[in-house]
């Protein structure tokens, strides 16, 4: 059925229909007979795939990455469709309205998404806000990142904002300066900014009490050379661990035509290209640490079996966002059977 009505949606601007279905759902959800039958379509019961990571109970492994909310408006709409957690953002102190439009685009040839969406939000406070009258208990992660006018020296500051803001709302945090989008942002993953910016989000989180579990999301285009410098950078900021992929650069063995890839223009790839990149992304971070170092795994997750690579190769959690766009509402729920089975 779905795929019927993805043909449908897949006629209209991405960002457009994102936020018509979105409508949508809120609607349905505001309505309680509604709501309890998106519960009982969509939320896996019964299941033994619960687990406990950094003290926290995850009903099931399967969530929702970043980006998808990024200003935490549907964290109640989307508790109804099966994610075991749901990461917001990416956040920034300020509000900002990201990248010119348009600025997400679909490969259906190769079930991919390039964005360019530069982290619009409106800002850490009204998230906080938003969360903290939420009606669904669901976890949430907080996706942060630095403002695009803010000079990289002064990033810190950015990110130590949003981390107060969001700080008493959120059960985790992740640290974001692998996105392409934002000018200058992937150059905070060398080894010496990056250590002074987790070194200060630790010593706040410290401060604030110390029981926020705090990873680092990393890019996948990243050489071996520099993923054992984030392995090392890990253990000596005492970082809870790592979301193992963002968005890639590269545009290689696309089914898509060159044209049309070049047409489109800047931004990151997500979706099936990212799959395997992915993975030997994981299993190396895993591989190096010894298996010390958690992984939520993103990139390339459709299906229960991708799923399982995923946590084969040594992550503990997945998350999904392409995915839930090509393969719907009931991903979660298809991924959490496939797995339990």
């Amino acid at each position: 059925m779905y795929k019927i009505i993805r043909k449908i949606l897949f006629a209209i601007d991405a960002e457009k229909v994102h936020y018509r279905v979105m409508k949508w759902l809120t609607l349905a959800y505001s309505i309680a007979p509604m709501r309890s039958l998106l519960k009982s379509m969509f939320v896996a019961r019964g299941s033994k795939l619960g687990r406990t990571l950094w003290g926290i109970r995850f009903p099931n492994p399967v969530g929702l990455a970043a980006g998808f909310d990024k200003d935490a408006k549907y964290t109640d709409q989307l508790a109804c469709l099966g994610f075991g957690f749901i990461e917001i953002g990416t956040v920034t102190p300020r509000p900002q309205p990201g990248n010119p439009k348009p600025r997400l685009f679909r490969l259906p040839a190769d079930k991919a998404l390039i964005n360019r969406m530069g982290f619009n939000n409106d800002g850490a406070n009204e998230a906080a806000n938003r969360l903290r009258n939420r009606k669904e208990r669901i976890i949430i992660g907080g996706n942060i990142g630095k403002n695009k006018d803010t000079p990289n020296e002064k990033a810190g500051d950015d990110y130590e904002i949003s981390f107060r803001a969001l700080y008493t709302q959120v059960d985790y945090f992740v640290v974001n300066v692998s996105s392409p989008n934002t000018p200058g942002l992937r150059e905070l993953q060398d080894k010496e900014p990056l250590t002074l910016l987790l070194k200060r989000l630790q010593r706040v989180n410290q401060e604030l009490g110390g029981n926020k579990p705090l990873l680092l999301k990393i890019a996948p285009d990243l050489t071996n050379e520099q993923l054992n410098d984030i392995v090392e950078i890990i253990r000596s900021t005492g970082l809870d661990g790592i979301v193992a992929t963002n968005t890639t650069i590269s545009r290689n063995n696309l089914a898509t035509p060159a044209g049309e890839v070049d047409a489109i223009g800047a931004g990151g790839l997500s979706g099936a290209p990212l799959r395997k990149r992915a993975t030997e992304v994981i299993s190396y971070i895993h591989t190096q640490s010894g298996g010390t170092i958690p992984i939520i795994a993103s990139g390339g997750i459709f299906t229960a079996a991708d799923a399982k690579e995923k946590l084969d190769a040594g992550a503990s959690l997945v998350q999904v966002y392409t995915g839930f766009i090509y393969e719907g509402p009931g991903i979660a729920r298809e991924i959490c059977k496939g797995l339990a089975s």
